[in-house]
């Protein structure tokens, strides 16, 4: 799977663990990418998501809390619904 693991700074000095994870999606248009990001930007935890319809790609920044598999479990529930591929990347 992909996910780094890297750290910052809150704005109270606390050091908040944050991971980067990929996902490959199979986005055909904007609307699908608005889909995305309006799902997993409900989970708490999600700092930012980039979508890229041409290369069919996600990339979040979530705090360490937020697992690979929950966003994964969210991103296939729409996959499902819309016939859409979801896949965490391969490293």
């Amino acid at each position: 799977k992909e996910s780094h693991l890297l750290h910052f700074f809150s704005d109270c000095g606390h050091i908040l663990k944050m991971t980067i994870t990929k996902f490959d999606v199979g986005m055909t248009c904007d609307g699908c990418a608005n889909a995305v990001k309006r799902i997993l930007g409900k989970i708490d935890g999600v700092k930012n998501i980039e979508t890229d319809v041409q290369a069919k790609s996600v990339v979040v920044d979530a705090e360490d809390s937020v697992t690979p598999q929950l966003m994964l479990e969210k991103l296939e529930k729409w996959g499902k619904a819309s016939g859409k591929h979801v896949a965490l990347a391969s490293s």
